[in-house]
């Protein structure tokens, strides 16, 4: 056989191994792809990238406050978490409505903007990327975490490093006191949320919706977080307080003032007011194109008399969100230390 025969029946047999792989792992190929194309499983992925990314500069900033000295700062945290907000509305808003907030996808649920059956796919998705968040933020920190503390790891006191993961109440506050103004604060937030996204009303610029909302969560938490935390998110607050119960913090996460549970009901509650209070003193109050009968035609039709504008589809959401597709309110989440 000469040499030239025998390159051409190697490369004949290459190219037959080559179709043999391709027929092995072609179908798991085919069969991911179909998976990532269900409408329930893009969400799901979409609610935990963008939850992710608003809690890894959301807490990373914390870190900061707590363990950087004059590098960080309350501002710096008001910054971290609103601007996170903004990149988790980039990442998901046109897929899921980046709601990354739980007490944002109830509210759209009972509203009837959004179906109950995608409720525990968006919270989940939510909450494992804010799970993945504290994980991340944690081993990033953790040589800095144990140098502050001297290798103790405290709820409280003076050295206290959970309270980078999830918030607790300040000596001056009472549990009540701080549910009340979780409630508030949710409920502001939501409120910000339907104002920002309502294209009935004067929402923001087509386009500039991440960005609003993410400056809507800044000016919450330099106005309004000093009392609570302004967590007003139970998908921002639960996971990593888990994550510290597993990750060497103790029992004692759950345990100060009885503070875990408020602000994961607390929200959903004030979302809801929230999201109520612009429906029926704004939403419902907002003049409708009134139509004209045509004098001219005898047939039983009308004539718009304002021009017809073509709503434009807004691509943002958050903490918070709005419409990105024709099943989906994009809106958006949120957070603080």
């Amino acid at each position: 056989m000469t040499e030239a025969n025998r390159k051409r029946r190697g490369s004949a047999s290459h190219f037959g191994s080559t179709d043999n792989t391709r027929m092995v792992f072609s179908p798991v190929v085919v069969r991911m792809q179909a998976i990532l194309q269900r409408e329930m499983v893009r969400e799901f992925l979409a609610e935990l990238m963008s939850t992710y990314v608003m809690m890894v500069f959301g807490l990373g900033s914390v870190a900061h406050m707590v363990l950087g000295g004059k590098l960080g700062s309350y501002l710096g945290v008001n910054l971290g978490f609103g601007f996170g907000v903004t990149m988790g509305v980039h990442v998901a808003g046109k897929i899921s409505g980046a709601h990354m907030n739980a007490a944002v996808t109830f509210t759209s649920c009972a509203l009837g903007r959004m179906s109950w059956k995608k409720f525990p796919v968006y919270v989940l998705g939510q909450c494992l990327g804010s799970f993945l968040a504290a994980a991340t933020i944690h081993g990033l920190f953790y040589t800095a975490i144990i140098s502050y503390a001297d290798g103790h790891l405290t709820v409280t006191g003076p050295k206290a490093t959970a309270n980078i993961f999830a918030t607790y109440l300040p000596e001056h506050m009472t549990l009540w006191r701080g549910f009340l103004d979780e409630v508030l604060v949710t409920g502001m937030l939501q409120l910000g949320l339907f104002a920002i996204t309502d294209n009935r009303n004067n929402p923001a610029l087509q386009g500039t919706q991440a960005l609003v909302i993410g400056i809507l969560v800044v000016t919450i938490g330099v106005s309004l977080g000093m009392n609570s935390g302004y967590a007003i998110n139970p998908s921002r607050d639960l996971p990593p307080r888990l994550f510290t119960f597993i990750a060497g913090w103790g029992v004692q996460v759950f345990r100060e003032k009885d503070w875990w549970w408020v602000p994961v009901v607390a929200p959903l509650l004030g979302a809801y007011l929230g999201g109520i209070v612009y429906v029926v003193f704004v939403g419902s109050t907002i003049p409708q194109p009134q139509t004209l009968e045509n004098p001219m035609e005898h047939e039983d039709h009308k004539i718009p008399a304002l021009p017809k504008v073509t709503p434009q589809q807004t691509a943002t959401s958050s903490l918070l969100l709005v419409s990105a597709s024709p099943t989906t309110d994009l809106q958006a989440s949120l957070f603080r230390p």
